[in-house]
């Protein structure tokens, strides 16, 4: 079969690989629509792993096919799998974890000692035509949604745990500081929540005209207008809960302290540039900073559920299409050099 492997930097290739066969435990996939995050293209740039690395619940070693935002069909299931029908639409859970470390234990695997995810460090991806998981990393769809959707759970994911991270409260006025798809992602679930106002700022002219369409009440942009004042132009007192998508570092995690109200609870969700932080304000207005990363047991689920009911309506993220070959020149190297022109590049192997 093919498949889009990375043999070290800026080295996509388009392989011809064994297609993989499933053992006890997992389903196998026929992978519909994967997308192309900023952690892949900073993966393609300078690559996370060494091909001889053995990641220790992955167990593979490279060149690893990419791709671990996806969606397709189930082709075949394991004789010891149950709830994985053949033809269902479904959505990958990609993260994967030891389940026995102090973490896992408490519930919380995405801050597990050997986390890691399926197509960045093995265990096949999304960017090829058949993917063989394990079936706990399998979430069947509703009849009614399409594989274009599914693929989109996995940041959607992202964003919903950001939120419940926020303890975000019915009636709150929130910040969102940058709308790639998290953060276009994190207004759709902070409306999805109950917030009563959302404020975006975004320096794209393409992704704020996208946060408009999905729903937000104000829309900045930040080299042309003061974010923290015209935040508290609309609620006095500040924002109850920001969100810091952006990775653009001390002038964005800024904004997202000072456009809230004493009290307030800031969330960082992006990995970017390093961030000068003045702790004394945290202490002096009892602000409230944390981080967000990846997701828990129930926000797929979770995101599933919401937009099997229309809640969530997330096509608006899709940006460009494309195939296998195409992945490499029109993908990772089109993000490279105009990454402000798109939200989601989605790939069909």
């Amino acid at each position: 079969m093919r498949a889009l492997r990375l043999h070290g930097p800026r080295d996509l290739r388009v392989d011809e690989v064994p297609e993989p066969r499933v053992v006890p435990g997992t389903v196998k996939i026929r992978v519909g629509w994967n997308g192309i995050c900023e952690f892949d293209v900073r993966n393609y740039l300078d690559p996370v792993l060494p091909d001889e690395y053995l990641h220790p619940v992955l167990r593979t070693h490279g060149p690893h096919v990419q791709g671990h935002e996806f969606s397709g069909r189930v082709v075949e299931a394991a004789a010891d799998v149950r709830g994985a029908p053949q033809g269902a639409v479904v959505a990958v859970e990609p993260l994967v974890f030891d389940g026995s470390c102090a973490a896992c234990r408490r519930g919380e695997y995405n801050l597990c000692e050997n986390s890691g995810f399926i197509g960045l460090m093995g265990g096949g991806g999304g960017m090829s035509e058949y993917v063989v998981v394990p079936a706990d990393r399998v979430h069947v769809m509703p009849e009614d949604v399409s594989p274009t959707v599914a693929a989109l759970v996995e940041p959607l994911a992202v964003a919903w745990h950001a939120v419940g991270r926020a303890c975000l409260c019915e009636g709150d006025t929130v910040l969102v500081v940058g709308a790639g798809a998290v953060g276009l992602g994190v207004l759709m679930a902070a409306r999805a929540r109950g917030a009563a106002h959302v404020t975006v700022s975004e320096a794209s002219p393409l992704r704020r005209r996208v946060a408009e369409e999905l729903g937000a009440d104000l829309v900045l942009d930040p080299a042309e207008t003061d974010v923290v004042a015209a935040v508290r132009g609309s609620a006095p007192l500040g924002a109850d809960v920001s969100f810091e998508t952006s990775g653009t570092g001390t002038e964005a995690v800024a904004t997202l302290i000072g456009a809230l109200r004493k009290g307030g609870r800031a969330v960082t969700v992006s990995e970017g540039r390093p961030v000068v932080l003045d702790a004394a304000v945290l202490a002096s207005t009892e602000i409230g900073l944390v981080g967000s990363f990846g997701y828990g047991p129930l926000d797929f689920p979770e995101v599933i559920e919401a937009v099997g009911r229309g809640v969530l309506q997330p096509k608006e993220l899709i940006t460009g299409r494309l195939s296998l070959e195409e992945a490499r020149e029109k993908g990772y190297e089109e993000l490279i050099a105009h990454g402000d022109d798109h939200v989601k590049i989605l790939v069909h192997p």
